[in-house]
């Protein structure tokens, strides 16, 4: 939703060969992205219209490669406080509206770092490190129910998990596509582990 072009754009910029589509295709795809903006009620039922919902809860579970961003992660989990929406369920936890100081504007909008949660050796933060800034937009955050889910956090008046990894699934709060060479580099990663060879960014 609202993004695809963008997303498609950056994907190939590293390499992908990008096919968007609306309804669940083959199973000869190397990997699957869900980029969304806007309201995550629309983004689901959207999503359960196309037969997508149970599809990319079969992808995740068999631990093929799949990118969530923005909505894309959010809609993984239970429930949103936003519309009081019920999620795909793939994954426990909630989203929930930020609670924070009336200093600090929501949405909370612009650059921030990121602290990154699991070891250097993880194959997806190939030359990124804790301090990277990325490109942030969003009124909700996910609160996973295992905190192990965390690939990496952000501070926004308090830290909240801007990133979830579970084995080859991969989905960020932040947008990479809006976030320069670093985001760049997430999506190059994220190619470079899905077995599509070996990129380098222009």
């Amino acid at each position: 939703m609202g993004n695809l072009r963008s997303v498609a754009n950056a994907f190939e910029k590293v390499g992908g060969d990008v096919s968007i589509v609306d309804r669940p295709a083959g199973d000869d795809w190397e990997a699957v992205v869900l980029p969304g903006v806007g309201a995550l009620g629309d983004c689901v039922s959207s999503l359960r219209q196309a037969g997508f919902d149970r599809w990319i809860a079969d992808w995740i579970a068999a631990d093929r490669p799949f990118m969530g961003i923005c909505l894309g992660l959010q809609a993984l989990f239970d429930h949103s406080e936003e519309g009081d929406v019920e999620g795909l369920g793939i994954f426990a936890g909630k989203v929930m509206r930020f609670q924070i100081d009336r200093s600090l504007k929501v949405p909370h909008m612009g650059w921030n770092s990121v602290s990154f949660q699991q070891g250097a050796d993880d194959p997806y933060r190939e030359k990124l490190q804790d301090g990277d800034q990325f490109y942030f937009d969003h009124t909700y955050h996910v609160v996973p129910d295992d905190s192990g889910l965390a690939w990496c956090s952000t501070d926004y008046g308090g830290s909240f998990v801007s990133a979830i990894r579970h084995g080859n699934c991969l989905a960020t709060q932040f947008h990479p596509e809006k976030s320069q060479a670093k985001g760049l580099q997430i999506y190059m990663n994220f190619l470079n582990h899905a077995a599509c060879g070996t990129r380098s960014a222009e």
